[in-house]
């Protein structure tokens, strides 16, 4: 089995759990001899692929690097220019970023030339760019042998529309995020309509949830008989170590976590109205807000007129040994979600022996039974159920040990081989 997946972002640069699901999906796929052929839009330094072979578009011509400590025999790589990232929000900083990146590079470029591929301009709006990728994408694809045409996110729908269709095979598209999980009911029509077009033209949707698969099925329209669920999985890391002295936090606090996206869909008001309530019965706890977003300044601006600025430390955005060291350094992790179509965080955290506090209006609730679910918006009841683990070792150990043991059946393998189970059955002719 051979697949030309289409996505958006692959470690070291990840700006959420969209890159970690890919690699570790690709990397389940390389361990059970599945061959992929990863399209994605230039960000993978040289540097950082030692784990991979990698191949590089120059000039309609392949140059081929391999590394001699290379693990992914069967991942090929190919990079598109592109400045998108996968997390775009409906808001215009995301608009206003990108025309300033597209507007540097075709300075840089002495204007657009050689950008503009096969009509489409390397444009000053997101939808240009969007179907400039699907472009090369599908001129890629001709010149790959494959079975099957896997699209992760509503970015690569365009692409993986193309590609299936100048080479005539099925085509899956896998949804991790909704517009309506990343802007509620203020959804960008643009993505909206994006999204509906590529779940109508998969031949099989896979979602990343049931909760996911409802919104599919519901708000976009599509036949519940075509969407499948195929949980995301964690892969087993080691920790890291910070030095508390380096950090403000006293040995004796306590350190509950919030990591991710400092968005509207992460709820950081309702952690931020949480932590409030607890330092008024607790006093030796630290609250950590680990991430970046559109919210961070409102979250900082936030947490002083709660008056509990000198309690709550922003670390900006973390990737790689960062990310395993406050895992290290954390007591519990809360995930307020308002809406999350799985959460690979509370995986990770449990993954660290962290116990975890997670929203029931998310995907990963439907595999964690040992973490402790609250409604986001019910901030008494996250409060009190910081406090409850916090102040009763006997809870926290309960809910690390038991959610460890139950993280631990949650593999990529298995992930990986539902998908190839979808690929053959769409592959067996009718």
């Amino acid at each position: 089995m051979k697949v030309f997946m289409l996505g958006w972002e692959f470690p070291p640069f990840i700006s959420g759990g969209l890159g970690t699901a890919c690699y570790g999906l690709t990397k389940a796929m390389d361990q059970l001899g599945v061959e992929v052929i990863f399209c994605l839009p230039q960000g993978v330094d040289d540097r950082y692929t030692t784990h991979v072979k990698l191949l590089t578009p120059q000039s309609q011509a392949q140059a081929q690097v391999k590394s001699p400590t290379s693990q992914l025999k069967n991942i090929t790589f190919r990079r598109i220019s592109s400045p998108l990232q996968p997390y775009s929000t409906s808001g215009s900083y995301q608009q206003q970023r990108i025309e300033q990146l597209i507007r540097e590079k075709q300075i840089k470029a002495g204007g657009p030339g050689p950008e503009s591929v096969a009509g489409f301009d390397y444009g000053g709006d997101m939808y240009a760019e969007v179907h400039r990728y699907a472009a090369i994408a599908a001129e890629l694809a001709q010149t790959e042998h494959f079975d099957i045409v896997h699209a992760h996110d509503w970015m690569t729908y365009p692409a993986g529309i193309a590609a299936a269709a100048i080479c005539r095979k099925p085509l899956v598209v896998h949804i991790h995020s909704t517009e309506f999980d990343r802007s509620g009911e203020n959804v960008n029509q643009m993505i909206y309509d994006i999204e509906r077009r590529g779940l109508h033209a998969a031949d099989k949707v896979i979602a990343v949830s049931y909760f996911t698969r409802n919104i599919v099925i519901s708000r976009y329209g599509v036949a519940g008989e075509k969407v499948e669920v195929v949980h995301n999985g964690v892969e087993k890391n080691g920790n890291g170590d910070w030095p508390l002295a380096k950090t403000g936090i006293d040995k004796n606090e306590r350190i509950v976590l919030f990591l991710g996206r400092i968005t509207m869909q992460k709820g950081p008001e309702y952690f931020l109205r949480a932590a409030k309530k607890v330092l008024e019965v607790m006093d030796n706890v630290k609250f950590v807000m680990a991430g970046s977003g559109d919210l961070i300044y409102r979250s900082v601006e936030m947490a002083a007129e709660l008056g509990i600025g000198h309690k709550v430390l922003f670390t900006g955005f973390l990737q790689g040994e960062d990310v395993q060291r406050i895992y290290k350094m954390a007591d519990l992790y809360v995930m307020p979600s308002v809406s999350e179509p799985f959460g690979i965080a509370p995986l990770e955290a449990l993954n660290n022996d962290v116990p975890v506090i997670i929203s029931k209006q998310s995907g990963v609730s439907e595999v964690l039974m040992h973490a402790l679910k609250v409604d986001f918006w019910d901030v008494d009841e996250i409060a009190n159920k910081i406090v409850a683990v916090l102040k009763y070792p006997p809870l926290r150990l309960t809910l690390r040990d038991y959610g460890n043991y139950e993280v631990r059946k949650l593999r990529w393998t298995d992930t990986a081989q539902k998908c190839l189970r979808i690929y053959e059955d769409m592959m067996v002719p009718v």
